[in-house]
Parts: C-alpha cells; structure tokens; sequence
C-alpha cells in the first residue's frame, strides 16, 4: 500500500510540475501541458476501478515506466542535462517513479 502511496504521490507531483511549466512561459508549451496530462491520465488507468481497467494494470504500468524513462531521456536530449533546480528535483521525482512502479510490479507478480 505505501508503494502504490508513493507512485500516486510522485506522479501527481511530475505531472503538477509539467502542468505549471505549460504556463510559465510568454508562450504556453503545449509539450509540458500534454506530458503533465499524460501523467494523470495513466495514473488514472493504473488505479481506478472502472470496469476491466484492473486486469490491464500490468500494461499500464509498464506504459508508465516506458513514459517516464522517455521524459526523463528526451529532457537530456533537449537540454544537454542542463537545467534548474526544479528540473533536477523532477527528474529525481521521475527515476523515483520508475523505482517504485518497478517495486510493484515485482511485488504484484508474486501475489498474483
């Protein structure tokens, strides 16, 4: 239960910051504002209980591993891994993610 806390915790807390950096600058960057929404979009996919949506869990959760490892790969590709506080904190925030969502599905493998 405090691993799956943890993922929901950080993923909202990536995408919020995704979701304000959409806006932070003279121009909204549809990029930023579409990865944050991607983000809450999963999250809602790994854990809401609607219909089948539980038995994709497996998929879903590998999708976000694969989306976050792409966010944190194309920011290094863009910026050379030059970047703010608050980018280092997010990419923290993000390898973080990957830790915890890997936890799970090692975890729920065996339950299973």
């Amino acid at each position: 239960m405090l691993v799956r806390i943890g993922i929901i915790v950080l993923t909202v807390a990536t995408a919020l910051i995704h979701i304000r950096l959409a806006f932070f600058f003279p121009t909204p960057d549809p990029l930023f504002l579409l990865n944050g929404i991607g983000y809450l979009g999963l999250l809602g996919l790994l854990y809401l209980p609607l219909g089948g949506l539980p038995r994709f869990r497996p998929i879903v959760r590998v999708v976000l591993i694969l989306y976050t490892a792409l966010t944190i790969t194309l920011w290094f590709v863009i910026t050379g891994g030059q970047g703010t506080a608050l980018a280092y904190i997010d990419k923290t925030v993000e390898a973080l993610l990957i830790v915890l969502l890997v936890i799970e599905a090692l975890t729920s493998r065996r339950t299973a």
